[in-house]
């Protein structure tokens, strides 16, 4: 595991409740992680998770992913927690547009501690957003806690790959607001000690090309969409820039990948 200093749950509520937030939306779209639509489908696909299953989401955002499996995989309720409050309400709008309220609720709550019912769940979801997390044990803990024995905990992350230097560390971490980055065996540890038996825990390939994808769209077609987020600040556009094509370089040496984990909870 590697980690940095003076990171926490308000510098997240920051970056979500502001422009970083939507400059992250525009380039990665609503589904605000690694892969998009491919990636949630491989996830539940995975999982085996579909027609008449209750979720939770942690770290839900706009809520994008309970939409998706309510509308592709038949899950019949998921309730989603976050920590933000500007996310929490676009995504009780985007939910009511798409006719989905009856379906999809939202709190807002510490994902560690969320107040949900204990063995309430048949999974827990997330993704690409757990990294944000300072305390991973109490989240796997918590997201143990909710499901039914039997339950599911599935999830896909960014996690740190072999090699990766402290100083790699630091600046990456500080860039994406990252308390902590684990590896795919630091989260096998976690689950196992919560007494989940892991099935899928694998690095799915996706995490290289689509930063490629990112950074080819922003400058070939996103730059005066992602220039009027910022206020046209060509500083700021350069410097964000930088560390994106810093991280791309992690990316391509392997040092971040994403991690995709199914387990079962005993």
């Amino acid at each position: 595991m590697k980690s940095v200093q003076g990171i926490g749950l308000k510098d997240v509520q920051k970056v979500y409740g502001g422009v970083e937030g939507d400059l992250w939306e525009l380039i990665m779209g609503e589904q605000v992680h690694i892969g998009g639509f491919a990636s949630s489908m491989d996830l539940a696909t995975r999982a085996g998770i579909g027609d008449g299953m209750s979720g939770v989401d942690f770290c839900c955002c706009n809520g994008a992913g309970m939409r998706f499996l309510a509308k592709f995989k038949g899950v019949k309720s998921m309730t989603g927690v976050d920590a933000t409050e500007k996310v929490i309400k676009q995504g009780v709008e985007r939910t009511k547009n798409l006719g989905l309220a009856d379906k999809i609720s939202f709190i807002k709550a510490d994902v560690t501690s969320s107040g949900l019912p204990s063995g309430t769940f048949d999974f827990a979801w997330g993704e690409d957003a757990w990294c944000y997390v300072e305390d991973k044990s109490a989240l796997i803990r918590e997201a143990t806690r909710v499901v039914k024995p039997g339950g599911l905990i599935t999830f896909t992350d960014w996690v740190e790959g072999p090699g990766m230097t402290d100083a790699e560390a630091d600046r990456y971490m500080t860039f994406m607001k990252f308390p902590n980055v684990l590896s795919i065996a630091d989260y096998n540890g976690l689950l196992e000690k919560n007494g989940c038996v892991v099935k899928e825990a694998s690095n799915t390939g996706r995490f290289a090309p689509c930063v490629d994808l990112y950074l080819d769209m922003l400058n070939k077609q996103l730059t005066y969409d992602a220039l009027r987020i910022i206020g046209f600040d060509m500083n700021l556009m350069q410097a964000l820039g930088g560390e994106m094509v810093f991280m791309q370089g992690l990316a391509h040496e392997g040092k971040i990948i994403q991690g995709c984990f199914v387990a079962r909870k005993e």
